[in-house]
């Protein structure tokens, strides 16, 4: 019978140092796999709506501009639960918020799936959003401070993976619905299905969750956060530190929480850098991934299977790409991906802006499918990953929370500008003006050379508080 290993912790630094060494851990992989659970529901609902963007224009008789509206509800309830989360994600802890943040995507679900009108499923759109905004952070958080230094930036960027697998998972889950005569209805049924895999994690995280060992260690003490490392690691605990450091400190010794200190001069030029990447990546997929179905049945025909069974083809793309990258991070960072998926999703835009009505039509689709590709292998990972990535535990949730927030900024004008544009201009010339978007990015990407994976960034924070 093996015997239990001793850590010997005297200060937070040692918990540091216990975790960005930690070998694979049953419980730590079940936190890590859970919250990834929580990405799958935000990308289910986020997508689920795209499936019947052409039925809802045509049941409530939307024009441009109150189609874009009603997709842009769920961002903008994003964008105000990120800038909370962010902040109570760090304030109040991660497990707190993990619990609460589920309810809003089961209630918003089954109520918007019953919608009698266009104002109703809106408004639970946007309560559905803030539920988004929330838990992201809280997340990407979770992942990032359960994972040992050499697989953190793997783990963490898993979450794009995971993405794709849920956006597929929402086509495939309405194919039964569309073949048992859902008809014009079909667009419920997809919303609705979003409360069943919300109800299964919220149940798996009451299993599951334990608080983060590194936000216990600046808000909880060391006692708890012993006792935290134990039932996570199978590990015995021996404390040797200071009798005032065993217990929670006063308020006045927890870390100052405010986004103003993303901007001072340690984290700027990475705050600069992760604002630009998240609010490009985003603006550039919502204006052609959430449009997926209407894009499938422009190229393909209006038959609406086309619509989904192009939609599952393109997000196959995603899923290849937002996986593989996940094990090249650490070998070629995040900012290499980031340049390289802004390349391939710039040149791909550019190809079909120009040059669409002499392409085929299964090169205009596999120009679309390389788009994805390039976007989920780069830079639709990164910018969460390195708002994530880039800040030590103690403002982690505010950097994510403006990551998140910066990604909604550009969902929001992803989701008016599609429909818009494309009204006025047509597929073509639309995404002609979107290739101007990875271009920013990539140009941002080759002009600031920060690079979050691999480095101790929670170490570094204590030695510059040291200073």
């Amino acid at each position: 019978m093996s015997q239990e290993k001793t850590v010997t912790i005297r200060s937070k630094a040692d918990v540091i140092d216990f975790l960005n060494n930690a070998g694979p851990a049953r419980n730590a992989l079940i936190v890590i796999i859970t919250a990834l659970g929580g990405v799958f529901i935000d990308a289910y609902d986020f997508t689920s709506l795209g499936i019947g963007a052409v039925q809802l224009k045509e049941q409530f008789n939307l024009n441009a501009v109150q189609m874009g509206s009603l997709t842009a509800a769920m961002g903008f309830g994003a964008l105000l639960g990120a800038i909370f989360g962010g902040y109570l994600v760090d304030k109040l802890g991660r497990k707190r918020m993990f619990y609460a943040d589920l309810w809003f995507f089961v209630l918003s679900a089954i109520v918007g799936a019953l919608s009698p009108n266009i104002t109703i499923l809106a408004i639970c759109r946007f309560v559905m959003g803030i539920g988004v905004g929330l838990d992201f952070p809280v997340a990407l958080s979770y992942i990032a401070e359960f994972s040992s230094l050499k697989g953190k930036g793997k783990w963490v960027n898993l979450w794009q993976g995971m993405w794709y697998v849920a956006a597929s998972a929402s086509f495939l889950i309405i194919l039964p619905f569309y073949f048992l005569g859902a008809g014009p209805h079909l667009w419920r049924w997809a919303v609705g299905f979003g409360a069943v895999p919300a109800i299964a994690v919220l149940g798996l995280r009451k299993l599951f969750m334990e608080e983060s060992p590194l936000w216990a260690a600046n808000h909880l003490g060391l006692k708890e956060t012993a006792r935290i490392l134990e039932a996570t690691y199978g590990v015995k605990v021996k404390l040797d530190c200071k009798p005032e450091d065993l217990e929670a400190p006063e308020e006045e010794n927890k870390p100052k929480l405010s986004y103003g200190v993303l901007f001072t001069a340690q984290y700027r030029m990475r705050t600069i850098m992760t604002t630009i990447i998240a609010a490009t990546q985003s603006m550039e997929y919502f204006a052609v991934g959430f449009y997926l179905p209407v894009i499938a049945a422009l190229i393909f025909g209006k038959e609406f299977l086309w619509a989904i069974v192009g939609s599952i083809v393109f997000n196959c793309f995603g899923m290849v790409g937002g996986t593989w990258q996940a094990y090249a991070v650490e070998k070629f960072g995040s900012r290499k991906l980031a340049i390289t998926g802004y390349i391939i999703a710039f040149s791909c835009l550019l190809t079909i802006g120009l040059y669409k009505e002499q392409l085929p039509l299964y090169v205009q689709a596999l120009l679309i499918g390389m788009f994805i590709f390039g976007h989920s292998f780069g830079p639709g990972a990164q910018g969460m990953s390195m708002a994530t990535l880039s800040y030590p535990a103690s403002i982690r949730g505010l950097g994510s929370g403006w990551g998140q927030t910066m990604v909604r900024v550009g969902s929001i004008t992803g989701f008016y500008f599609f429909p818009i544009v494309l009204a006025a201009l047509g597929l073509q010339y639309t995404l002609l003006v979107l290739s101007a978007v990875p271009a920013i990015g990539l140009i941002t990407a080759l002009t600031i050379k920060w690079e979050p994976v691999g480095k101790d960034i929670d170490s570094e924070s204590i030695t510059s508080t040291a200073k």
